[in-house]
């Protein structure tokens, strides 16, 4: 085994991980780890932070300090600098969600024909018949009630334009940029992983008031 004495751990915490019930988790598993000591190395990536019991439900935070001090006490003398998040999210569950195609396409439905509706909701509120009508007369110079070589390719223009704005159909993507859809996901995702963590720390944190008692 190289000499620790003098080694530094640089260490970044992964966001996220996923575990089978009465699993236990390393290190390898909750952080991406490098030191110049590959032995060393080697026997941090199998410290056994957490192993899963069903009294702590499906949703467990390990924190940075905890990390740091399991690391110390197997190389007290190693300097850990750290990364990123100081906490990591462990969701516990027995198999992969399978997607159900039944809510899927009863989903996919509501939407379309609910885009359909605020559509049209839009186009009559600010009466976009009339604006049509306006707009061919004054190119040219006739009345037409019904300009359908007008509404019919502004009506595929619509589709067009919100498929663009999506960058996806179906499978295929247009190019590398994520759309507003991914974009607001990726964030509601995020605030729901801040939102568990906080409450998760926060149950801890009680936790751990009760067990030391009011005047410890």
């Amino acid at each position: 085994m190289g000499d620790s004495s003098h080694a530094v751990l640089y260490l970044r915490l992964k966001r996220r991980i996923y575990i089978k019930p009465e699993q236990t988790v390393s290190l390898k598993q909750v952080a991406r780890l490098l030191t110049d000591d590959h032995e060393m190395e080697e026997q941090l990536n199998g410290i056994v932070l957490y192993k899963h019991c069903k009294a702590d439900g499906n949703r467990v935070v390990i924190d940075l300090l905890q990390i740091v001090k399991s690391i110390r006490q197997l190389s007290p003398d190693m300097t850990v600098e750290a990364y990123g998040d100081p906490q990591v999210l462990i969701m516990v569950s027995e198999k992969p969600v399978k997607p159900r195609y039944v809510v899927l396409v009863l989903a996919w439905l509501l939407l379309f024909f609910g885009a359909g509706l605020a559509v049209m909701n839009f186009h009559t509120d600010v009466n976009m018949k009339d604006v049509h009508i306006r707009i061919v007369e004054l190119i040219t110079g006739e009345r037409e009630d019904h300009p359908l070589w007008f509404q019919i390719p502004y009506s595929i223009g619509i589709g067009l334009g919100m498929v663009l704005f999506f960058n996806h159909i179906f499978k295929k993507r247009f190019n590398e940029e994520p759309n507003p859809l991914e974009v607001e996901l990726f964030r509601y995702q995020e605030n729901v992983n801040d939102y568990v963590i906080a409450d998760e720390m926060r149950k801890k944190n009680h936790y751990n008031q009760q067990d030391d008692g009011p005047y410890d």
